[in-house]
């Protein structure tokens, strides 16, 4: 009975059935809920205490319905409660059963969530109470859940119910214990695997998990017996060939061969007799698991025992490669793929080789190259992980060689499907990786085709065009090959040393630029010569492969442990060895030694003569620079040497210039040094640093990481020494007045002459890692976003097709005079037709024609998309050379050149992009607005020494103020307003010569007329000009309030008066007197913000005596309250803005004026009392006390003026009389026309129907009368009539004269709730006058 109760108690709580799985579940739970209640009467019946401990404790309910929940923490949660609850001493008996029954019933649940939780909590308790029987609680389950006895409908749950019980007892530890509950458990699974629809293999799963924990002997004298007829069957089913399997690997001793035998017919698993039935099996189960993509256990089982049966060739070769692979399906292929990457840390050597060697590894390669098409599972990263987790856990460097060398033998026309930075190659150890290199440098110098297992897919053997099939794989995979190595090298995850990464670049430095003719002991790259020679396509694709890596040397971090090395990582030093020398330096004087060996080597590009004497003379001055100097450009012209030196052999006439340029360069700078006093000579020559940063500049303009990347370290290096002239150089790249004077030099050319800034168009490549194609991949990005700009031009030059061209029509009009075609005007037309070779050459001339017009179309076209193109390169270039805008604000914030850089950027800004703006050009914008207001405008190191650019820089302050106010749009206006904060900031911050600010203090003396902060004034003021400034932000302040559309806003000027406190006292009375003369509210909201900041500031109460702050507090409360009185409604949104903020001020003049009085010794002339009038006319606005407006801004006013807020009064809901409740519920519906309006049937009753009527709505107890009493209103008689209603019509099927005769019994209520009791007393008297009424 206690059970019961507690069961109707969560029912009625609305929290779900019996069975624990909440409300949701609809009609089934329901059922559910019956069944356990009609079912379970013998078990209530044995629980006592019906209402006591088990309907009080609302804790230990909440546990069932927590493990419940769908949430796993909760459910984790509630079950480690429920056992601590239960293991308490404190608990009861009762609890204990009714836990029990809880639980067994828990274990159908319809929720998926719930059945797992209610099983292990069972687990649990069985676990920590061994007092609790194992047989009694299987009992409950197979009683609870038969499946025989169960609805259709609950066979599913119920089949769940036995599962999870087993389950329950098998994890509790304690099933092995009782070997009777075990058979029995078995046996209940056993019977469970005809529920395969619902079950799937989940009685198998938990036969096999049993069978892994039980004892060998518990198996030989129970279990056997149990399970032999399903091991006998074992290959008619996946489930029953992985049970014989477990059992096989689990108690060898009891499955001998004999018994073996007699179970199977043979002795072993995998013989000749039993391939055609494991494929089956084997393909039954690839399918079971083709949805969850993982490899079935069967499988792997069945690998182990033919590796311990010593049958594994045949089970890889008949079983596997002749068996499943020939399927040729999904599943089976992918089958094998899973197979294959989980048997590598099994197999030995030679089975390693038999594997990779074999029929799985090519069909695995087709699938990755077939895979490449969209829409395809790709198997490939799978396999990744399978090869890195057998790298890692394996420490055989002869497995770790074979498999790492087999997959790159695994070739689609010579090209290894493997990706070239297959990052695997990290867990290699250091010797394997070094073998691999060595393994691969063989390879590239003598390509081994035969020894890779070659294929070709489909479409490839369509192709019968095999000519130069060979020589395109082989070129194929040398090119896989360098890019393999360059990622080694690049790899920082790789461990290797220097030696390894150098030995790497010098071999692909000597096959992209050297041919080998004979052996040299000093040059190991000439021991083997190429079979075959490399073409030069081939040779120019491995030298933008060097070029690459040669950038990622450059910025490499130190290698090795050494503790010189370990020194050296804390200064973040890149691009050195662990000696000090630069990766760049050591490939040079590689290439140096095989320069000196010409009988040896051949270069690819012999040097001229002029080419030698440039690189002798380039190696002399690195050294002599070595030597002499250790200084920042010393290192600059370095690096710059070097780079130039390489690139000899790549684009020799180029260099060769660019290194004559760098000697002049370097020969001015010594000059410079030892003669800095003497003027120079010749004014016309430009200085070294100057031809430096057009160097630089150059090299931005080619395609190229690493030219980029040396040109950001060169100018860092060199930014000391930066002059006027070579930041002018940059700068003018910004100028879109000398772009049309430059525009010869930025246009996309393939020549290759002196240009400068020549810009040069990416170039397309193979998949190989190239230099050439690290066009930053901006230029990847900025290519896209001009195709979708092309189609906005495709639409554009289709409308001008569509249109006539006159000039055309004429020319065909005179041809088609000319061939007599067209009749003359006033003529007729000939009947004769013209002859054959007329109408040929009529033909002639048209097509002619119109192929000279589509040629004039095509090169509008092609120019036009020219002009698109160089657009685009020159944007780039231009984000390119942000990057030395932005270092030389870094590293010389104090430079005097910063203020040149100010309107230049300004002028990019004011380039705002428009809608049809693509993403490059945005992005420009950006990292504009980026360098300006972080590098500049913030920068906390700006320049001291301005002594002799103060005029200029005011000039500055006063230009960027103007074009602030003249900006269509306010965010342009924001930056131009930050650049004159900036030089606010600099003249401010520097202290003026004491002759100027003697000068500047008499002026000031005269214009003002408070002398006593002048001295203080002018101390603070440095080199900053008030009077001029003053008038500069004042006329700006005036447009601000005085214009109706103004890009400037008022959070500059409170910017201003917040950084700059000095300016308050000279822009306050201009605020103060827009308060009142705003242009819009918006303005005089503004103004009232403005004084407000500058009313706060203590530097402006400090500057001020005691009459001028009277003085001053005076004129702004008069102008406040002439403000408010001038309001008349607060609707708009701008309106409330100004009521509130003017309201702010004057809570903030109230609180000064008030605390002045209690600070001074007597009182200050300033009255505030003419404000209330104003308020409280202000008061009377509806919107004024509307909370969510300003209500509370308000009464904290009228507060500090002593008004209380009027507390407001509750209004009671009137109690209605009877005939308005009854008028209430019959509501006016609309206003219909009185033909579509419908009659009311009970006007035009009898006096016997209405009595009868009458009786009927008292037989109910009408509402009208029962709400006679004084505690109910008006809502419940519509809660009573719909009860009415509702009993009306559940009654009236059962007893037709119900609605004549007494109402219902209602169900039993509280009586504690208000009204009720009394209301449920009249209702019976009514129904007892009602019978009266009825009998007369």
């Amino acid at each position: 009975m206690a059970a019961a109760s507690v069961e109707a108690m969560e029912w009625s709580a609305g929290r779900g059935g019996g069975t624990g799985t909440g409300s949701g579940e609809g009609q089934s739970e329901a059922v559910t809920l019956t069944e356990s209640r009609e079912g379970q009467s013998e078990a209530r019946a044995k629980v006592k205490d019906t209402r006591g401990i088990l309907q009080q404790n609302r804790q230990f309910l909440d546990f069932f319905w927590d493990i419940a929940r769908p949430e796993q923490d909760v459910r984790l949660k509630a079950i480690g409660g429920l056992v601590e609850y239960l293991r308490s001493p404190d608990r009861k008996d009762d609890e204990l059963r009714y836990a029990i029954k809880r639980l067994v019933e828990g274990l159908a649940a319809t929720r998926e969530t719930a059945r797992p939780g209610f099983s292990l909590a069972l687990a649990q308790l069985l676990q920590y109470n061994e007092e609790i029987s194992l047989q009694t609680v299987l009992e409950q389950i197979i009683k609870k859940h038969d499946v025989q006895t169960a609805k259709k409908k609950l066979i599913r749950n119920a089949a769940f119910g036995n599962f999870f019980g087993v389950m329950a007892l098998s994890q509790s530890g304690r099933l092995i214990k009782e070997p009777t509950i075990l058979l029995r458990s078995v046996q209940l699974l056993q019977s469970l695997t005809q529920f395969k629809d619902h079950l799937r293999d989940l009685p198998w799963k938990a036969i096999v998990d049993i069978l892994s924990e039980t004892p060998e002997a518990v198996f030989s004298q129970i279990l056997f017996r149990a399970l032999k007829t399903d091991m006998s069957s074992a290959f008619n089913t996946p489930e029953q060939l992985h049970l014989l399997l477990v059992a096989l690997q689990h108690f060898p001793n009891v499955l001998k061969p004999q018994k073996l035998k007699s179970l199977l017919g043979s002795t072993t698993i995998v013989t000749s007799e039993n391939v055609p039935k494991l494929i089956e099996v084997l393909k039954l189960a690839a399918k079971a698991v083709k949805k969850d993509q993982t490899l079935s256990p069967l499988a792997l089982d069945l690998l182990r025992v033919s590796l311990r049966e010593g049958t594994f060739e045949m089970f890889w070769k008949e079983l596997v490669e002749n068996g499943l692979l020939k399927d040729q399906s999904g599943p089976s292929s992918y089958l094998c793929f899973r197979l294959f990457g989980s048997m590598l840390p099994l197999l030995t050597l030679p089975q390693l080789k038999l594997v990779l060697t074999g029929e799985v590894m090519r069909h695995y390669g087709d699938h990755v190259v077939s895979a490449q098409l969209p829409d395809r599972f790709r198997f490939a990263p799978e396999m990744e992980k399978y090869v890195d987790s057998f790298l890692e856990s394996t420490q055989d460097p002869e497995k770790q060689f074979m498999v790492i060398t087999r997959f790159t033998c695994l070739t689609n026309q010579g090209y290894p499907v493997i990706p070239s930075y297959w990052k695997v190659v990290r867990h290699l150890q250091p010797s394997v990786l070094l073998n691999y290199v060595d393994w691969l440098k063989n390879m590239f110098i003598s390509p081994d085709l035969d020894a890779c297992i070659d294929f070709s897919t489909k479409r490839q053997k369509e192709n019968k065009e095999r000519a130069g099939l060979v020589q395109r794989s082989m070129m194929r995979l040398r090119l896989w090959i360098v890019a393999r190595l360059t990622s080694i090298a690049e790899n920082g995850q790789v461990k290797k040393e220097e030696d390894l990464v150098m030995d790497i670049t010098r071999f692909v430095f000597f096959h992209a630029f050297f041919i080998a003719e004979h052996h040299t002991p000093d040059i190991p790259e000439t021991e083997a010569t190429l079979s075959v020679l490399l073409d030069q396509g081939t040779q120019q694709t491995i030298g933008q492969s060097f070029f690459g890596l040669l950038n990622h040397l450059n910025s490499m971090p130190l290698l090795g442990d050494s503790t010189e090395s370990a020194g050296r990582s804390e200064k973040r030093t890149v691009g050195v060895t662990a000696d000090g020398s630069l990766w760049i330096y050591c490939v040079v004087r590689y290439a140096s030694a095989l320069l000196s060996h010409k009988t040896s080597v051949r270069v690819v590009k012999p040097f001229t003569q002029e080419q030698s004497e440039a690189w002798d003379r380039m190696l002399q001055s690195v050294e002599d620079l070595q030597k002499k100097s250790q200084k920042l450009e010393a290192s600059a012209f370095q690096l710059l040497f070097l780079l130039s030196g390489i690139h000899l052999f790549k684009n020799g006439e180029e260099s060769l210039a660019l290194l004559s340029d760098l000697h002049k360069c370097l020969e001015k700078s010594l000059v410079k040094k030892k003669k800095r006093s003497k003027p120079a000579t010749d004014k016309e020559e430009p200085e070294w640093v100057e031809v430096v940063v057009e160097i630089l500049l150059s090299f931005l303009s080619q395609p190229s990481r690493l030219m980029r990347q040396v040109t950001r370290t060169v100018f860092v290096r060199i930014c000391p020494h930066v002059t006027k002239g070579a930041l002018q150089l940059i700068l003018d790249v910004f100028n879109p007045e000398s772009e049309g004077d430059e525009e010869g030099a930025l246009i996309v050319t393939e020549e290759s002459e002196g240009a400068k800034k020549k810009v040069k168009a990416p170039s397309d490549e193979m998949e190989v890692e190239s230099d050439s194609d690290e066009s930053e991949g901006d230029d990847d990005d900025n290519d896209d976003d001009d195709d979708e700009d092309d189609s906005g031009s495709d639409e554009e030059e289709g409308e001008d097709s569509a249109a006539v061209d006159e000039n055309f029509r004429m020319e065909l009009m005179k041809v088609l005079q000319a061939g007599s075609a067209v009749s003359k005007e006033g003529e007729s037309s000939s009947e004769d037709e013209a002859d054959d070779e007329a109408m040929m050459a009529l033909d002639k001339s048209i097509s002619s024609l119109f192929a000279e017009h589509k040629k004039r179309l095509q090169a509008k076209k092609d120019m036009k998309a020219k002009l698109k193109r160089e657009k685009t390169l020159r944007r780039d270039f231009k984000m390119k050379v942000l990057d030395l805008i932005e270092v030389f604000l870094a590293k010389q914030p104090e430079s005097p050149l910063v203020f040149d850089i100010i309107e230049p950027l300004i002028a990019i800004l004011e380039e705002t992009p428009d809608s049809h703006s693509d993403q490059q050009e945005k992005d420009y914008l950006r990292k504009t607005a980026d360098i300006f207001r972080n590098q500049l405008c913030k920068a906390k190191r700006y320049c001291r020494d301005i002594s002799g650019m103060k005029d200029d820089l005011h000039k500055l302050m006063e230009q960027m103020v103007r074009r602030a106010c003249t900006q269509p749009d306010s965010s342009v206006s924001l930056y131009c307003f930050s650049g004159a904060l900036y030089l606010f900031k600099v003249l401010k911050g520097n202290p003026i010569e004491p002759a100027a600010a003697a000068s500047t203090s008499k002026e000031e003396e005269k214009q003002q007329e408070h002398p006593k902060t002048e001295t203080g004034q002018v101390d603070s003021l440095g080199s900053l000009d008030i009077v001029q400034v003053t008038a500069i932000y004042q006329a700006a302040l005036t447009l601000f309030m005085s214009k109706r559309n103004c890009s400037l806003t008022g959070a500059m000027f409170i910017d201003l008066f917040s950084r700059f406190p000095v300016m308050c006292g000279h822009l306050l009375p201009t605020a103060i007197k827009y308060i009142t003369e705003g242009v819009r509210p918006h303005q005089q909201s503004q103004a009232c913000c403005l004084v407000l900041k500058a009313l706060q500031t203590q530097e402006l109460r400090q500057s001020l005596s005691d009459s001028m702050w009277e003085g001053l507090i005076t004129e702004v409360i008069k102008q406040v309250k002439q403000c408010l009185r001038t309001v008349t409604t607060v609707k708009l949104a701008v309106e409330q803005k100004k009521v509130r903020k003017c309201l702010e001020l004057t809570r903030f003049l109230i609180q000064t004026v008030k605390q002045q009085v209690k600070r001074a010794s007597k009182e200050l002339n300033v009255s505030i009392t003419n404000l209330t009038p104003v308020l409280q006319s202000l008061g009377q606005q509806e919107e004024v006390s509307n909370p969510l407006l300003m209500d509370h801004v308000y009464w904290h006013v009228m507060k500090l003026l002593g008004f209380k807020r009027p507390k407001k009064e509750k209004v009671k809901p009137k109690v209605q009389t009877p005939a308005a409740a009854e008028g209430a519920l019959k509501k006016k519906k609309g206003f219909l026309p009185e033909t579509k309006k419908r009659k009311n049937w009970k006007k035009k009753k009898g006096p016997a129907q209405e009595n009868e009527q009458v009786g009927k709505e008292n037989a109910v107890g009408k509402l009208g009368e029962v709400s006679k009493g004084p505690g109910v209103v008006g809502q419940r008689v519509k809660k009573n009539k719909r009860k009415w209603k509702k009993n009306r019509q559940g009654g009236a099927s059962a007893n037709p004269g119900a609605n004549r005769g007494p109402p219902a019994k209602k169900a039993k209520t509280n009586p504690a709730d208000a009204g009720q009791g009394e209301t449920v007393s009249k209702q019976g008297k009514v129904t007892q006058e009602n019978k009266g009424k009825q009998g007369e």
